[in-house]
C-alpha cells in the first residue's frame, strides 16, 4: 500500500491519517495507472476514496451537516458516500457503483485502457470532499521501488 512506512498513524491521529492515507493513495493510484497497472491504480485509488470518505466523517464539524438516519453505519462507505450526496457536499454525478464495477473488472483491461475520464471523475470527488488539491511535494518521498 502507498502509506506503508511513510507514515505514524498513531501520530497523527485517526483524523489527519486518513486525509494523509487518501493524499497518498491518489499519488500511488495515479503513478501506477502511468505505468500501465490498471487494476493496481484503480485499486489504489478506490483506498483513496474509502480513505477520504472516512477522513470527512472523522471531523465532528463536518459529520454533523450530513443528514444521518437512525440504524446509518458510518463504516459502510456507500452510506457516507449517499449521505454526502444527499447534504451536497457531493453533486451525484460520480456513479459509486459503475466505478466499484470498473474496479472489480480492471484486471480484464489491457495496459493501454484510457483510463483519464475513472481518474477524472474520482479527482473531482476528492477535490467537492476537500482532499485536493494538495502539494504532492509536502508528502513523503515515495519509493519508487514499490509496486
Amino acid at each position: 500500500m502507498p502509506h506503508f512506512g511513510l507514515m505514524d498513524p498513531n501520530a497523527l491521529g485517526t483524523e489527519a491519517a486518513a486525509l494523509q492515507r487518501a493524499r497518498l493513495h491518489i499519488r500511488g493510484g495515479r503513478r501506477r495507472l502511468r505505468q500501465g497497472k490498471i487494476s493496481a491504480g484503480f485499486g489504489t485509488l478506490f483506498d483513496a476514496l474509502l480513505f477520504a470518505l472516512a477522513w470527512y466523517i472523522a471531523s465532528p464539524d463536518r459529520r454533523k451537516s450530513l443528514p444521518l438516519k437512525e440504524g446509518d453505519d458510518l463504516r459502510d462507505d456507500r452510506t457516507v458516500f449517499a449521505r454526502l450526496v444527499e447534504a451536497g457536499v457531493l453533486d451525484g454525478r460520480f456513479d459509486y457503483q459503475a466505478f466499484n464495477d470498473l474496479m472489480e473488472t480492471a484486471p480484464a483491461h489491457s495496459s493501454t485502457y484510457d483510463y483519464s475520464e475513472p481518474l477524472r471523475s474520482i479527482e473531482a470527488i476528492m477535490i467537492r470532499l476537500g482532499v485536493m488539491p494538495f502539494d504532492e511535494n509536502e508528502l513523503p518521498p515515495e519509493d519508487p521501488a514499490t509496486y
